[in-house]
């Protein structure tokens, strides 16, 4: 499932939220077209972020990444901002403190500041980090055209270790500015050792040290609240700004205060683009794209592209976009359901409402059906566990026979018992063990389930969703509807295909 998600979908223009939920008319579905046809939305796509990407145009106004959420005091206080004459330098890069307190690189007085909202745990951060950061170093913050401003913003829903990760660097800030961007690179640097880790302690204090700092004034920092208010504080400013996925920039022009957001780990060219446009008096935007959003024109979502649903033929059950499905890969109709296994409206459908809809549509060839996760973790703390749990049962050859058994058991797992359970369905299943939990371990599994997370993020309001395609167009039915009003809505849908033919 590596393929670019969609970015922005306006929901705003589809009333969701006042449709009644006894019954959804298809004449009040959203509706969206492409390939060359009019849509209702603007695509872009990044598949580069943890979390959700979205790549905004500028606001009219500046955004000052500080105005959201005031630093912390202990920020302010432990990190004043070094006087010109006492300028430090690492790798001979001038770095520094902002007046807030912030950690920088590069020339304090740069025309172009780049605010950073990172998490030492994002795999996307890290690829950033290491092979983007460098080449902008040479290209310009070495000759003092832009300067890079870090903050934290750890994804705990994600990335558990991403807080203790971000309070280790920022207790290293307190002895200097030069050990916090060495513990910072090492972080990244190292983040596969660390990052599956129950407890990251003992690394974290390893780290610090290698990074120079005093380990003895290191260890009693870490109890530090006013630490962790610092890291809070810093995620409040992004979330303040509407960042939802990591990393996440906010460009800040000096001269005059023009703000423009960019998510995602962009290549180098997309940076460079936007340094040379900010350089020249211009917005970095894409006009052709900021055009298509505008008249409605763009493109089909990849993930949505009909080349991608066939079989894998390396592993049967599993389109070549990464995707388990079932049924008829040339159907007239392909949905394809974005779920959360410890949602129990998903359940209701799951059990009530798939059983009628598989014999109707599906056994008969006139639908294929397709599964992307949506784990919603903030009411569904279990979800994203269970969606690792049923991607690698899945990859041994048995993901529907997951599927059903995860929802018929929720209320077995949804609690403290969640790896009992897990162990009894994989001994139902006759799964590997070993391979099974080298899966669940593997870091490619994670981004797997995220990558269905932020291709629906901009667009499912809840679940379970789905999405139905038919006729190069698409629509959505939000919600567990019943098994009479679902197959009277794709018997409508069904017969449009056909007289489409």
């Amino acid at each position: 499932m590596f393929f670019r998600p969609i970015s922005q979908w306006p929901i705003s223009e589809w009333p969701i939220s006042e449709w009644p939920t006894s019954q959804w008319p298809t004449s009040q579905w959203p509706t969206f077209r492409w390939k060359g046809l009019p849509l209702l939305v603007g695509l872009l796509f990044i598949l580069t972020a943890c979390q959700t990407p979205i790549l905004q145009s500028p606001g009219a106004a500046a955004v000052d990444p500080a105005a959201p959420a005031a630093p912390a005091p202990a920020a302010q206080e432990a990190a004043p901002a070094a006087p010109v004459n006492e300028q430090e330098t690492l790798d001979g890069i001038p770095v520094g403190f902002t007046a807030e307190g912030y950690p920088y690189r590069g020339n304090p007085d740069a025309p172009v500041t780049v605010y950073e909202y990172s998490d030492y745990q994002c795999p996307f951060c890290q690829r950033h980090a290491l092979q983007t950061e460098p080449a902008l170093a040479s290209s310009f913050v070495r000759p003092g055209q832009a300067k890079f401003v870090f903050r934290d913003f750890p994804l705990d829903s994600l990335h558990p270790n991403a807080t203790p990760a971000s309070i280790a660097a920022n207790c290293v800030m307190e002895q200097g500015i030069v050990p916090f961007w060495r513990m910072h690179d090492l972080l990244f640097r190292t983040q596969e050792e660390w990052a599956s880790l129950p407890n990251a302690a003992d690394v974290f204090v390893r780290l610090a040290g290698e990074a120079g700092a005093d380990v003895t004034l290191y260890t009693p920092c870490l109890a530090d609240s006013a630490i962790a208010e610092q890291v809070k504080a810093s995620l409040t400013e992004g979330e303040a700004l509407n960042f939802t996925g990591t990393p996440s920039f906010n460009f800040v022009v000096e001269e005059t205060g023009d703000a423009y957001q960019l998510v995602g780990a962009q290549p180098y060219d997309t940076f460079n683009n936007w340094f040379t446009t900010i350089a020249d008096g211009g917005s970095p935007v894409d006009p052709a794209a900021a055009q298509a959003q505008q008249e409605g024109q763009g493109e089909i979502p990849l993930w949505a592209v009909p080349e991608n649903w066939a079989d894998n033929p390396n592993q049967p059950g599993v389109n070549l976009a990464g995707d388990f499905w079932r049924g008829n890969p040339d159907a007239l109709i392909t949905v394809i359901e974005f779920s959360d296994f410890q949602c129990p409206f998903c359940q209701r459908h799951t059990l009530e409402t798939q059983p009628i809809l598989d014999e109707q549509f599906v056994d008969t060839g006139d639908v294929m059906w397709i599964f992307k996760h949506f784990p919603v973790q903030s009411t569904h703390p279990f979800a994203f566990p269970a969606a690792i749990f049923a991607q690698c049962v899945g990859e041994q050859g048995q993901f529907w026979e997951v599927h059903d058994l995860l929802f018929e058991r929720m209320s077995d797992w949804s609690g403290s018992n969640l790896e009992t359970v897990f162990a009894e369905i994989a001994a139902e299943l006759d799964v590997d063990s070993e391979a099974l939990a080298t899966c669940r371990a593997d870091e490619a599994t994670l981004q797997n389930v995220q990558s269905d997370l932020m291709e629906g993020s901009q667009f499912v309001q809840g679940t379970p969703t789905f999405v139905v395609i038919y006729n190069n167009q698409g629509r959505l039915i939000p919600g567990a509807l019943p098994a009479d009003q679902f197959a009277d809505a794709l018997n409508k849908l069904l017969a449009e295909a056909k007289g489409g033919q």
